[in-house]
This record gives structure tokens, C-alpha cells and sequence, in this order.
């Protein structure tokens, strides 16, 4: 497998794999870091027009949801090559055919693109209900949001054999997707971003805000950067399905999405200049660490900053700078750690140092190389100490 830094992030290939909540412990499968920098080789968007074949979507009075996700995907990359230089737009489909759900994803993977977003149209029984709303992955925070996850990944039971291809995964039972909230997203932050930037844009063209909203979507589950799915207008409403169906409309939401990806690709740029080492984040960090432990089989708390299905090249500009990282291979999944502690209080203390660089890092229990429960850890030491 190649790794390499571009646009800010590490690209790497991800091999999905879902896994029912009974039958693993956690689950993480993305991979790592978060952009500092850009280098000169152009960013490449992966634009997913949703549903498409047999599959059409939401259905309105008149109109297929599948049509207008293609119409607005096909304006918005017509845009972005338009008018933003270095940058090079993929599709999932540009034709009215079938993609499965796991092989959008896989384009974005495969093509190693930057940005990966998925356009949609909304739909409900209360025909007044209006207005736009962007995702991105994470756990639901209300019934609404997990309802129009559901929705949208119910596109897999159109699937030949869709039990097997996603081991499991039922699209339709809410305990499917407790995994969601054992996920740490590397990308959250990108993503929050993009999609509050989308938003935004909406607003400038007097679309309703139905605001940033999170929920369990696989289609953003399985990529390796940062992702989106927009809900561009509902079908079921008389006045947007109009809307969504007309040049003007069309437009409008294109220019929204390809001005918000501007936005996002200049903010990006203008740290080109920033090295690594001259982020606050980098070398103070790694120069911080106190290794208490000498012996690797000792019991030791250490700080896990990401994880990713497929191995990458253990060096500081993978890792942000962070010279000390080592790799534990736990559950098919490769963990990336720092730090060496004998204490809890001493790693908690780390991690905070660490959120600067990984919002997201969190303290482990290791032993021998194997993840051990936490808390049982932590007693375990209280109970040693004790002894003395």
C-alpha cells in the first residue's frame, strides 16, 4: 500500500467492514490526519448524485429524486472545473444507472480524492416540511436524523446478497447502528466544517437552514477523507419539488455547493506555508513525552490518537509532527498510540496536550501490546500500589 500527504491528508485505502454491535467490542475504521498543509498536486472531488437505476429515491408529485441528485451533482462539477483551478472532479455516475451503496465510497477510496460529497433530496409525510440540511458521520442525535439515515441506507436492500456484502448490517434496526457511537472519526472536524460552509452558502441564495445535522450514513462511514451528504430540498413539498425540478433551482443549489468547496479548498490553501514543525502541535508535543516505562510488557497507559484498516508508514509527517507513535494491530484494525505512562493521571494529562493536534484522542490501557479494559486497569495499578 503507497501513503502520501496531499491536500492536508494521508491517503490511504480503506477496506470497509461492518460488524454488528454484538460481535465486536469497537469499531473504528478510519484513517488519519487532519490537514496542516497542501502540497502542488491538485485536489480531486468525488461528487455522488444519489440513488439512480432501479433505485429512485424519494418520490414527489412529478419527479424522481435520483434525476435531480444527477441534474445538481452534474451543474455542481460543472462549476468546480469552471472556475477552480488544480482540481479534478470524479463522479459515481454521470448516467441514470445503479451504483451499489459500498462502490461510492470505494471511487472516492480508489481515486484517493480529497472531498467526497453525496447530493440527496429529503422527503416526509408532512408536505409543509422544507428547507436544506447537510450531514456528516456520527451518531444521530434525535429520532429524525436517525429516521432519514435509515432512509438512505436502506438503498442497500436493493442489493444482491446485501446480508453478506455488509455482514450483517440491517439498515432498518436502530441497534445497528449503536456502532456509530463507537466510531472516532478523524475527519469530524473537516467534515463539520464543509457542511457548515454548505449551509451557509444555502443561505445566501434564501434557502431555509435546517442547520448541520449528524447521523450513521454508511455511504460517508466508508471514506477515507472528509465527506458530506446534503439534502439539497424536499420532494414531498409542492413548492421545492418545483423548485428542485427547475433550471433555477438547480443552479442556485449547484453554485451553493461548488462555493462552499471554494471556500473550504482556499481556507486549506492558505496554510500551504505551514510546516509541521511550525505548528504549535508538533515538536513541543513529541518533545513532551515522559517515558516512565522501560519494559513494553509492563502495564502502561498510552494515548491513542487514530486508527485506520490499513497500515500506514509509521513517520512525524504522517502523524502531525508527533516523532514517538507506535502501531497495536487489534481487532483487524491498526491502532496508532503515543505515550508511555505508568499512571492514568499522567496519560489523561498527555491527551490533553495531544487534543491541540487529535480533538479526538482518547486514553488506552495496554499490556503486552493488547488493549486491556481501562478501568481495569485502573484498579489494578490502585490495587499494586496499595501493596507498598
Amino acid at each position: 500500500m503507497s501513503t502520501g500527504i496531499n491536500n492536508g491528508k494521508l491517503h490511504t485505502i480503506n477496506i470497509y467492514a461492518v460488524k454488528m454491535i454484538f460481535i465486536f467490542a469497537s469499531f473504528i475504521v478510519f484513517s488519519s490526519s487532519t490537514p496542516l498543509y497542501k502540497n502542488n498536486k491538485g485536489w480531486i472531488i468525488v461528487i455522488d448524485p444519489g440513488h439512480g437505476g432501479k433505485d429512485p429515491g424519494a418520490l414527489g408529485s412529478f419527479s424522481q429524486e435520483k434525476n435531480i441528485a444527477l441534474a445538481i451533482a452534474l451543474k455542481t462539477g460543472e462549476y468546480i472545473e469552471q472556475n477552480i483551478k488544480n482540481v479534478t472532479v470524479i463522479y459515481t455516475r454521470k448516467t441514470d444507472t445503479f451504483v451499489e451503496l459500498r462502490d461510492r465510497p470505494e471511487i472516492a477510496n480508489k481515486s484517493k480524492a480529497d472531498l467526497f460529497i453525496s447530493i440527496h433530496v429529503n422527503a416526509a409525510l408532512a408536505k409543509n416540511a422544507y428547507g436544506t440540511e447537510t450531514y456528516f458521520m456520527g451518531l444521530a442525535k434525535n429520532q429524525r436524523n436517525l429516521d432519514v439515515a435509515m432512509k438512505e441506507n436502506e438503498v442497500i436492500l436493493l442489493e444482491k446478497d446485501h446480508s453478506t456484502k455488509y455482514e450483517g448490517f440491517d439498515p432498518k434496526s436502530p441497534e445497528s447502528y449503536i456502532m456509530f457511537s463507537l466510531t472516532q472519526y478523524i475527519y469530524r472536524e473537516q467534515c463539520k466544517d464543509l457542511a457548515t460552509k454548505i449551509q451557509t452558502q444555502y443561505k445566501g441564495n434564501k434557502r431555509e437552514d435546517r442547520d448541520v445535522q449528524q447521523a450513521g450514513f454508511l455511504v460517508l462511514y466508508m471514506t477515507s477523507m472528509p465527506s458530506v451528504l446534503t439534502e439539497t430540498g424536499f420532494i414531498t413539498n409542492p413548492d421545492e419539488e418545483k423548485f428542485l425540478n427547475s433550471k433555477d433551482g438547480q443552479d442556485k443549489i449547484a453554485s451553493s455547493i461548488f462555493k462552499a468547496c471554494n471556500d473550504y479548498i482556499n481556507e486549506i490553501d492558505s496554510k500551504s506555508g505551514i510546516s509541521v514543525s511550525e505548528n504549535q502541535s508538533s515538536e513541543t508535543v513529541s518533545d513532551s513525552i515522559t517515558n516512565e516505562i522501560s519494559n513494553s510488557g509492563d502495564l502502561m497507559f498510552r494515548v491513542q490518537v487514530t486508527t485506520s484498516a490499513t497500515k500506514t508508514e509509521i513517520n512525524p509527517e504522517n502523524f502531525k509532527g508527533i516523532k514517538e507513535i507506535d502501531e497495536l494491530f487489534v481487532l483487524d484494525r491498526y491502532k496508532y498510540v503515543t505515550g508511555r505512562f505508568t499512571n492514568y493521571s499522567a496519560a489523561a494529562k498527555y491527551r490533553k496536550t495531544i487534543e491541540k493536534i487529535y480533538p479526538d484522542a482518547f486514553v488506552i490501557a495496554v499490556k503486552d501490546n493488547k488493549i486491556v479494559p481501562l478501568q481495569e486497569a485502573i484498579e489494578k495499578k490502585k490495587k499494586n500500589k496499595s501493596k507498598y
